[in-house]
């Protein structure tokens, strides 16, 4: 039996020409496995980044190049879509020249692991409870609150980022040092001013780095605080993180001798230092944890789940404590749990509320011509995509659907965003990204959490409309800072609206305000839903930029969008309405 096994052919007679090459599809050739980014093959990507490249340079300098056609460059540069049919001009869908032609359906096949089809991991309740408990910083205590607003009042005379962040010919890192020495003598000296007796003990005879322990607490501190209370430090924290930033370059190190940065304590961490992390599989947690909310319970049921809570706590607080773990450390943990549920409440509700209202009052089944169709059309009110109702309704859904899930991970982003800032080999540099100087720096970890909420929302939503392009480390997104604080706008933009439209019917009990509301609507139901079918038309309408690249439908876009919005609300119709039922603004106050 002559054996059937193919000789592969020496590469010595084959440079010869004694024998011919034999070609052999290897599993780690590009051709066995295409490379896959954000869940979808890198050539489709690279190509929707050219075309999204060619639409914006024909829409700027269409008219200097002799008045070509987006068409005409996709066809002529790019080709055809891979694969045959699947382009947007080939399957009649539209034209590269209408705007809304860069909608992109990232819809994919269930991904596969291993040769079978991904499912749900099958997580229980406490196993998710206890992933998200890493993630949740212990609340402070009454001895940390002095150290806060020692922080807080050293950052707050501090120059830091002017005298840093700027461009000159003198040395960048002597600049550092010195400011660093400076703010650490001011927090000394009002540690003297707080408590003399330990002030004096602390500063007699030593240098920075005999105390750089008690430096590295006070800004885990106030990093610590900004985390549980995001409304806070709102100018401070930057100077903070800057600062901290600068604290751990390898040049700074060398100067001072000491570091200013410590792992943010988390409720985890300090239950695994005594040896308690058992307590987090009670069944009893969730409940003592939960944040109780009056929406739509009587007053008695109100009482009964406050009542269960805590039990709850005092079951747990009974079966745990001991002689590592006392019984206020074990209350001090649960209500540390218990903010990040009130946290949760506030910023991640909204959304939720958000997508009721776009669910039930903008069906994605109404017809074309009905008066509360979401169709939005380029040009037409400043929009720059084109959708019919259906795909708008998508298009808002999936986006609401995104914005949640980053609330209900804000904490554990902010964690990650703090360990890419704060990273000692992660090095930045400033530059002008057209919105003034900014450190640009990229942010691995943060770009990887985002990437699996972006494929947690898709598989939640369906077929996915629009880009899934993440800017971090760009002119866009600058660093995980600037990323944080973009997503914190959500519910600073969400929160308003919901509480407008739940405060019409309460003003319309007044006949004189119910008069104009009629006057102009029709109806209070009208006014609310002309609210809300503008507020989805056109927040999520791709404005906002002068470019695809910088708005658009992309992730950070769907954002800038929503903001671009806020910033016209005093030209709209509606606009008394928000004054009468209580309406400041957007953005809050700066003060602490």
């Amino acid at each position: 039996m002559e054996d059937s096994t193919v000789t592969q052919p020496s590469l010595g007679d084959v440079l010869d020409g004694v024998a011919e090459a034999v070609l052999t599809n290897k599993e780690s050739s590009p051709d066995a496995t295409e490379r896959l980014i954000d869940g979808m093959p890198a050539a489709k990507v690279f190509r929707h980044r050219e075309v999204m490249l060619i639409q914006a340079i024909t829409e700027k300098y269409g008219q200097q190049l002799g008045g070509v056609t987006t068409d005409s460059l996709v066809k002529e540069f790019l080709g055809t879509e891979p694969g045959g049919g699947g382009g947007k001009i080939d399957s009649g869908a539209g034209s590269y020249d209408n705007r809304g032609a860069l909608d992109i359906d990232t819809s994919q096949p269930m991904m596969e692991v291993n040769g079978s089809e991904e499912v749900d991991s099958g997580k229980n309740q406490l196993a998710e409870f206890t992933d998200r408990v890493k993630f949740i910083p212990l609340r402070l205590t009454f001895n940390e609150r002095k150290l806060l607003r020692l922080c807080e009042a050293a950052l707050n005379v501090s120059e830091y980022t002017d005298k840093v962040d700027i461009l000159t010919w003198k040395s960048k890192t002597g600049r550092i040092h010195e400011q660093l020495r400076d703010i650490c003598a001011i927090l000394s000296g009002l540690a003297v001013a707080a408590d003399y007796e330990v002030g004096q003990k602390m500063i007699k005879d030593r240098t920075f780095e005999d105390n750089s322990e008690y430096f590295a607490t006070v800004f885990e501190i106030g990093r610590r605080h900004k985390i549980l209370n995001p409304e806070c430090m709102r100018t401070d924290y930057g100077k903070l993180v800057h600062m901290l930033m600068d604290s751990q370059n390898p040049d700074i190190q060398r100067l001072l001798e000491f570091k200013l940065v410590k792992k943010v304590l988390t409720v985890y961490d300090f239950l695994k230092s005594r040896d308690s992390l058992t307590m987090l599989k009670s069944p009893d947690v969730i409940i003592a944890t939960t944040a109780i909310v009056d929406r739509g319970r009587t007053k008695e049921e109100v009482k009964q789940a406050i009542k269960c809570k805590e039990s709850a706590v005092k079951r747990i607080v009974r079966k745990y404590s001991n002689d590592d773990l006392s019984e206020d450390e074990i209350e001090w943990c649960l209500y540390s749990i218990g903010d990040n549920s009130s946290f949760l409440v506030f910023n991640r509700d909204p959304v939720d509320q958000m997508i009721s209202y776009l669910n039930s009052n903008f069906s994605a089944s109404l017809p074309a011509d009905s008066p509360r169709s979401l169709c939005i059309r380029s040009g037409y009110k400043g929009a720059r995509l084109s959708h019919p109702h259906t795909q708008q309704h998508q298009y808002c859904l999936q986006t609401l659907t995104l914005w949640r899930e980053i609330q209900n991970d804000m904490f554990k982003l902010w964690c990650l965003a703090e360990d890419d800032l704060l990273a000692s080999n992660n090095y930045y540099s400033l530059r002008d990204t057209g919105q003034g100087l900014n450190r640009v720096q990229s942010a691995p970890a943060i770009g990887r959490a985002m990437h699996e909420i972006l494929h947690r929302s898709q598989k939640k939503v369906g077929s996915w409309i629009g880009s899934s392009v993440v800017h971090l480390g760009d002119h866009n997104v600058p660093n995980a800072l600037t990323f944080i604080d973009k997503y914190t706008q959500v519910p600073r933009i969400l929160n308003p609206i919901v509480q407008v439209i739940e405060a019409i019917p309460r003003c319309a009990e007044h006949p004189h305000v119910m008069d104009m509301i009629v006057a102009a609507h029709g109806s209070v139901k009208d006014c609310q839903l002309d609210i809300l079918q503008d507020f989805f038309k056109h927040a999520f309408d791709g404005s906002g930029a002068d470019n695809f690249y910088d708005a658009g439908s992309c992730i950070d876009g769907r954002l800038t969008s929503a903001w671009n919005w806020c910033n016209k609300l005093d030209k709209k119709h509606y606009y008394p309405i928000f004054k009468l039922t209580g309406f400041t603004g957007f953005d809050g106050s700066f003060k602490n």
